[in-house]
């Protein structure tokens, strides 16, 4: 099942996403007399997905749609897509999880454990939203990652029961003031923080439509030119190892989302366009305004 969040009705609402467009939550809920939320964090959080993943395989939705949902359905042009949610309570970012990745920067590889690092909600953006390049960076740089959404409560998970705490997938785009992280490596944190330094959608892909994750390809593009390609599979942690080493360092929790690495960033400025592509995924794009224009 593939779900988005959307402004409807002027409000951002969760929204099945169907081959021929999208229904919103709240006019499943009234053909259907459920009453699941419009809102995907709260989806999330009161463990709803899994109970709308059943019901869109009972009656096989991605193959027909009932009569009665028919005139739900919204085509895709008329569609402005927000972030997944913008309140996610922990992001982790995984850095120089591929080896070309590492050997681009010249940098030393990540030993026993990755290299994580945390984002705040406040970077939060969504597809079509402006990145700024921040007036404190004069080289910023814009990585398209492949995002694991945790969809339940927990702690100390072996990698091969990684993947039961998954909700879904989506795409990434992270963004780094590189030269900042230069002057200094403790200012990692900051360089990564800046609003609109993360954008994740346009849709949260559940579990059970990706066989192997390992298999999928992800892209870093720029206007429209592939700046660094690779695959999932050869990520030195795997997403697997990834949610088991996390959930032993802190509890994991409904919404929290982990992106996983880059194959490689791409410097970006005023007017760029860059986008997040992996395989059977719609992609993610984000065009780029640099404040210090605007000066």
């Amino acid at each position: 099942m593939r779900i988005a969040t959307i402004q409807w009705n002027d409000r951002e609402t969760a929204s099945l996403c169907l081959s021929r467009g999208l229904i919103p939550v709240p006019l499943l809920n009234q053909r259907l007399d459920t009453d699941w939320s419009s809102n995907m964090m709260e989806i999330l959080t009161e463990g709803q997905l899994d109970e709308m993943v059943r019901w869109y395989s009972d009656v096989n939705l991605g193959e027909k749609i009932p009569g009665e949902l028919e005139d739900c359905l919204i085509p895709e042009k008329l569609i402005e897509f927000a972030p997944l949610y913008r309140n996610p309570g922990k992001i982790w970012g995984i850095g120089l999880n591929y080896r070309e990745h590492a050997r681009d920067l010249s940098a030393p590889l990540p030993g026993r454990y990755p290299a994580s690092f945390m984002k705040p909600s406040s970077a939060v953006i969504g597809p079509g939203d402006f990145i700024k390049i921040p007036l404190l960076s004069k080289r910023t740089t814009a990585e398209a990652e492949l995002g694991i959404i945790i969809g339940k409560k927990v702690r100390n998970l072996k990698p091969a029961r990684a993947m039961e705490a998954v909700a879904g997938f989506t795409c990434i785009i992270d963004v780094t003031a590189e030269d900042i992280l230069k002057m200094n490596p403790r200012y990692l944190t900051l360089s990564k923080s800046f609003d609109s330094f993360f954008s994740f959608g346009p849709c949260l892909i559940t579990r059970d439509e990706l066989a192997d994750p390992g298999k999928l390809r992800v892209a870093t593009v720029v206007n429209g030119k592939v700046k660094a390609e690779n695959e999932v599979s050869r990520m030195m942690f795997s997403p697997e190892e990834i949610i088991s080493f996390h959930s032993r360092v802190m509890t994991l929790m409904p919404g929290d989302v982990i992106s996983t690495g880059t194959p490689g960033a791409a410097v970006v400025s005023e007017g760029d366009v860059v986008t997040c592509r992996i395989d059977g995924f719609p992609v993610l794009s984000n065009r780029v305004f640099d404040l210090k224009k605007g000066r």
